[in-house]
């Protein structure tokens, strides 16, 4: 079996071992993470950085975590809202006038959050991600492609630029910055969204599924449903210097499964780890209220949306294009969270899965 670093419960065995098995299936590199009541049971690594399988998989190596960083934006707002300074019922326009034009007037908050504000392409050049105040404005021209709140339609890219720039507009600051100093920092969770250059070294390259190169371009989960007018993001493109410096906070943060399980503890535990009070247990149970149950016009199957998170049965979270996902489980006080360099096709991609129940398996132990 394939070698696997960090240390681990002996309840949660299963969890490394399922981490092996996707390294002796061919998987370049990763990094699990299980914490229950914010503390971890299982934090391993294995694999390679690289994909000339060259230079290891070290405890601090970070990945491009991609639409797991959407879990990590929707915490900033769900932050802001508990404290009162944003009203996820109030239209995004009170906070940014002139998202009003082109018939947006009725748009919620809410709407940003659950994929259902009729926004979810990004029409305009990739470099333009990388330039926030010509992203935002154009955001703020586009019409709603439907009736704000009728539908659901993943906001793949623009989800993180549009509540992205309410925070900016309630605290002055930008999503990357708030995210560092209200919620990373005083946990000490290496995760960031806007990479500096002296962290490039820790940072794993995405590697292509197999067969692909670095022109593989992103698709839709279920597999048939496209965006029609969204512009194609490449693997190139999310391995760029450009977009680890650039803040897209849908999709580019960087960090390991340890510091993802870390954050996304805060929702499992009530609002607060080790110490660390960031919500409400209010404000936590936000998140869950259900904004959209049935078909997602885009990713072409059911879903059901929270406030900024997808909700599966009693457990909450989200996973990213390649294969990282973090889940949630409050009843347990659990997250679990698995990041990877190794891209497989989206339709055949169960890792996430896997480990997740893995976990699972640990915690009836724990729990017995």
């Amino acid at each position: 079996m394939a070698d696997v670093q960090g240390s681990y419960d002996d309840l949660f065995t299963a969890v490394p071992h399922a981490l092996s098995a996707l390294l002796d299936e061919g998987d370049v590199g990763g990094s699990v993470a299980v914490f229950v009541d914010g503390e971890p049971v299982v934090d391993v690594w294995g694999g390679f950085a690289d994909a000339e399988r060259a230079v290891p998989w070290e405890r601090d190596t970070i990945v491009n975590v991609f639409s797991v960083t959407k879990t990590m934006t929707a915490l900033c707002a769900l932050v802001l809202a508990d404290r009162g300074d944003l009203d996820v019922a109030a239209p995004v326009a009170r906070y940014w006038p002139e998202f009003a034009a082109a018939g947006k007037e009725r748009v919620l908050m809410r709407h940003l959050l659950a994929h259902t504000a009729g926004l979810p392409d990004w029409d305009g050049p990739v470099d333009e991600l990388y330039d926030w105040p010509s992203a935002t404005a154009r955001l703020a021209g586009q019409a709603p492609q439907w009736e704000p709140g009728s539908a659901a339609g993943y906001h793949s890219l623009t989800q993180g630029f549009l509540v992205g720039e309410v925070v900016r507009r309630i605290t002055g600051r930008s999503v990357g910055e708030f995210l560092a100093e209200e919620v990373a920092g005083p946990l000490g969770a290496d995760f960031r969204i806007g990479l500096p250059a002296e962290h490039d070294h820790r940072v794993a390259p995405t590697v292509p599924p197999p067969g692909r190169d670095e022109d593989c371009t992103a698709s839709a989960p279920g597999g048939s449903a496209t965006p029609s007018a969204a512009t194609a993001i490449r693997v190139r493109d999310g391995n760029s210097v450009a977009w680890r410096r650039a803040q897209i906070p849908a999709a580019s943060g960087f960090g390991n499964a340890r510091s993802v399980a870390l954050v996304q503890s805060v929702m499992a535990c009530g609002g607060s780890v080790r110490g660390v009070r960031l919500l409400s247990r209010a404000g936590c149970d936000r998140a869950w209220e259900e904004q959209f149950s049935g078909e997602d016009r885009l990713l072409g199957m059911p879903i059901s949306w929270g406030l900024g998170y997808g909700r599966f049965g009693s457990t909450y979270g989200w996973g990213g294009w390649g294969g990282s996902t973090v889940m949630i489980e409050p009843e347990s006080r659990m997250a679990v969270a698995y990041v990877t360099n190794q891209m497989r096709e989206p339709a055949q991609d169960t890792r996430g899965v896997e480990l997740v129940m893995a976990a699972y398996d640990g915690l009836k132990g724990l729990r017995a």
